[in-house]
């Protein structure tokens, strides 16, 4: 799989801070063409992430099992998925592998592309210089298993979220279904739990962090200070476990509903959030997916913003982001330079903020 720089004159959706809103602009799906069609031309499927490479080439991941590529050109191709919804062909190309339900993806720092291949509770690999695909965490079957050995002999049960640290040396494991986060040393191989201990419930604050029940871990993120944040979905909560392995909350109310903008996080209601990701400050974004919104938790001040989104559901796009309507966004993520993408799940787009 070559890395090719990515295209600059793809449409880009600029994302707005409530602050200093930027402008928003499309840069894939919104049409019907296929493979070897423009991405602003192309037909996406309910989209749930996207990252962007060193190179500047855009990888997408879609609920029915495809992973996609924007190459230099702006063309958009299928690299993984092509046989649908399954799990097969490790060890081969990954354009004949089979995916369930991927919900995450992310670039490690050599260009591999790592997959949260959902329901088949794993994480694979794409190797960048091979294209080959193969599973690195999980044995693709459903169960709770593993913690002190190689991660590629140990059972998860839903795979929902990957992260990276700034490093590149752990990687971090949403495991929805055990209700913890996991960690696999990339160098060893070897994974651990570093939050949840299995058990639902409201973690108290100062805990330790392996020793407290999670609601419903659905995404994970760490910081540029090794800051492990957590999002829970039916929890409407965002945690932190700081580097001494103490959890805390720092952003809902655990209440389901929409309110708080501008005002402290802990005060703030949302609904159903589905992924985060820390920009260049470590403000940590959300997609507040049911109120139809990515929001920003703002660590030096506590308090929580909205960056994109009006609050209901549609179509309309505008240059201000808070103008543009979303349809439950799933996914975003921040580039190096800065640039935020949205992905606009089911109005089967990805949006592009310029810094």
């Amino acid at each position: 799989m070559k890395t090719i720089s990515f295209v600059s004159f793809l449409p880009i959706l600029v994302l707005a801070t409530a602050a200093h809103a930027g402008k928003l602009t499309l840069v894939a799906g919104g049409g019907d063409g296929g493979d070897g069609s423009l991405a602003t031309q192309a037909k996406l499927h309910a989209p749930f992430a996207a990252a962007v490479d060193g190179a500047g080439n855009m990888f997408i991941c879609e609920e029915g099992g495809r992973v996609l590529k924007v190459d230099a050109r702006g063309v958009i191709k299928t690299i993984a998925g092509e046989g649908g919804k399954g799990f097969s062909g490790d060890g081969g190309p990954s354009s004949k592998a089979q995916l369930h339900f991927p919900h995450n993806l992310i670039v490690a720092p050599n260009g591999d592309l790592l997959i949260a291949d959902t329901l088949n509770s794993c994480v694979r690999k794409i190797d960048a210089t091979t294209g080959i695909i193969t599973a690195i965490a999980g044995t693709g079957e459903k169960g709770f298993a593993g913690d002190g050995g190689p991660a590629v002999k140990a059972k998860f049960n839903g795979t929902f979220s990957i992260a990276l640290d700034r490093a590149g040396r752990q990687l971090y494991i949403c495991d929805l279904g055990n209700r913890r986060i996991r960690a696999m040393d990339m160098k060893t191989g070897l994974i651990k739990t570093v939050a949840g201990n299995g058990q639902r419930g409201v973690p108290a604050d100062g805990a330790d962090a392996t020793n407290s029940p999670l609601a419903d871990p659905r995404a994970v993120c760490v910081d540029s200070k090794g800051n492990i944040y957590i999002l829970e979905r039916s929890g409407h909560a965002l945690r932190v476990v700081d580097k001494a392995g103490k959890i805390r909350t720092v952003a809902g109310t655990g209440k389901k509903g929409f309110s708080g903008d501008g005002g402290d996080a802990l005060k703030a209601e949302m609904n159903g959030p589905k992924h985060l990701y820390p920009d260049l400050q470590d403000n940590i974004l959300i997609c507040d997916a049911e109120n139809h919104v990515v929001r920003k938790y703002i660590p030096a001040t506590h308090k929580i913003v909205r960056v994109a989104g009006t609050d209901k559901k549609g179509t309309t796009l505008n240059a201000d982001p808070l103008k543009t309507e979303l349809n439950r966004p799933h996914g975003v993520y921040v580039h190096a330079d800065g640039t935020i993408y949205i992905v606009d799940s089911y109005n089967n787009r990805i949006l592009k903020i310029a810094p």
